[in-house]
């Protein structure tokens, strides 16, 4: 079973990269920058708008992702855009 989202967090909508259009983002957003939805108190604001990308909607909070805080969920999601990164 998954977690809850940790508050103030927000690494899954700065680390990864997402090629699918954001409001706000036609063309998605590179990995490492912050997306345009993500808020200064780090919640989406578009959480369950049909037009957030299907990759966040699935992507949820796991232990191994989010491991004791904000800097190791960024490390985690850094790694992972790098490993599975085409080339």
């Amino acid at each position: 079973m998954g977690m809850a989202c940790r508050v103030g967090c927000g690494a899954c909508c700065i680390a990864p990269s997402i090629s699918s259009p954001i409001p706000g983002m036609p063309d998605g957003k590179p990995a490492g920058v912050r997306c345009i939805q993500l808020t200064d108190d780090h919640r989406c604001a578009i959480f369950g708008d049909p037009r957030r990308p299907q990759v966040c909607v699935r992507l949820r909070p796991e232990p191994v992702m989010c491991g004791t805080g904000r800097e190791h969920a960024l490390r985690w999601l850094s790694e992972l855009e790098k490993a599975t990164r085409a080339t």
